[in-house]
């Protein structure tokens, strides 16, 4: 069979699998998997909202490049999980609507969804862990603009508790990791259903992947624009979640690259789990009818020793009854007699 009509086969059976029919068991199989992402949403609350940033020694002259004005966000905290979060699930809500493939509904969300958490835990840690001062911290320490230090040059802050340790959160960029986890995880996705590399040279194809990653630079450089960050920090943070967001895709997905990158791993086992029960039951059955074959023809077999002896013993029957025929006295007797005359 051609790789074509083998691919063909497959996707004729992605209307058989929905939520309906098989959700409840694709999710208790991956019911670990849950448990594992909400103790990651418990973890990045801990370290945004409990844990303090390290408390970065800044001198005086350190503040000439964190002297930009405080300015509100472009796009704003609550943003981070509908670019990274909701608008993804609506695509592969999308695809399922016209696939009905709950396999690849389930591992696409579960996949996003352990992309953005995973990078959230390493971003805020290494936030944590460094504690840069953002472009903006002159602002956040001094918001009076009268910078004060102490004995040893380190600023001494007036400023609201809350700003200013969010003013150590500098490196790297929250925004910036959590687009390119979500929206990366997409451009993957993507390029694996409309088949991006199927050496067709498809350039429209090329630029429908590209859009998610322009909108997470985008998205990147406001965080710059808006002096929220350095521009190292954006760049760090565009590494991590794109390299979360492909480490995360491939545990679930194949390649994009792959003749199999337009569905999820889980699919095609279930495929394969199928086609074994199937081939199973057919040499089953044939085993069966081997069985009652060899059984009818020792039934035959005996049949034909049973009437062979039938036969046997009924010739040895006719031949005594000959015997005690014609040796019976009442026979022998006129033969004697005959005998005599003679």
């Amino acid at each position: 069979m051609a790789p074509t009509q083998g691919l063909g086969m497959r996707e004729v059976q992605l209307g058989q699998h929905t939520v309906r029919s098989h959700g409840r068991e694709v999710a208790r199989t991956h019911m670990h998997d849950w448990l594992i992402l909400l103790l990651l949403v418990v973890i990045v609350i801990v370290m945004y909202a409990v844990i303090h940033p390290f408390d970065r020694f800044v001198g005086k002259d350190m503040m000439a490049d964190l002297k930009y004005p405080l300015k509100e966000n472009t796009v704003p905290f609550w943003a981070v999980p509908v670019y990274s979060l909701l608008l993804p699930s609506l695509v592969f809500l999308f695809i399922y609507y016209r696939r009905r493939d709950v396999y690849d509904l389930h591992h696409g969300i579960l996949g996003l969804f352990f992309a953005v958490f995973i990078t959230a835990v390493i971003t805020d840690a290494i936030k944590n862990a460094v504690g840069r001062p953002r472009p903006d911290f002159f602002w956040r320490c001094f918001p009076d603009g009268k910078d004060v230090y102490d004995s040893l040059g380190n600023v001494r802050c007036h400023g609201q508790a809350s700003v200013i340790k969010e003013g150590h959160k500098s490196f790297p960029s929250g925004h910036t990791s959590g687009a390119f986890a979500g929206l990366g995880f997409l451009s993957l996705y993507l390029s694996g259903k409309i088949k991006v590399f199927d050496r067709r040279g498809h350039v429209w194809k090329l630029c429908i992947v590209i859009l998610p990653i322009l909108l997470a630079c985008l998205i990147g450089i406001s965080r710059v624009d808006d002096y929220w960050h350095h521009w190292q920090d954006v760049f760090a943070g565009g590494v991590i979640g794109l390299a979360i967001a492909t480490f995360c895709y491939l545990q679930f997905f194949p390649p994009p690259y792959s003749d199999d990158g337009w569905g999820p791993y889980a699919y095609f086992r279930m495929l394969e789990e199928r086609s074994a029960q199937q081939t199973n039951g057919v040499n089953a059955l044939n085993v069966q009818v081997m069985e009652a074959q060899v059984l009818q023809q020792r039934n035959e077999q005996n049949n034909q020793s049973y009437t062979s002896s039938e036969e046997h013993d009924s010739g040895l029957n006719d031949l005594e009854i000959g015997r005690r025929k014609y040796t019976s006295p009442d026979r022998m007797l006129p033969l004697l007699l005959n005998m005599s005359k003679r």
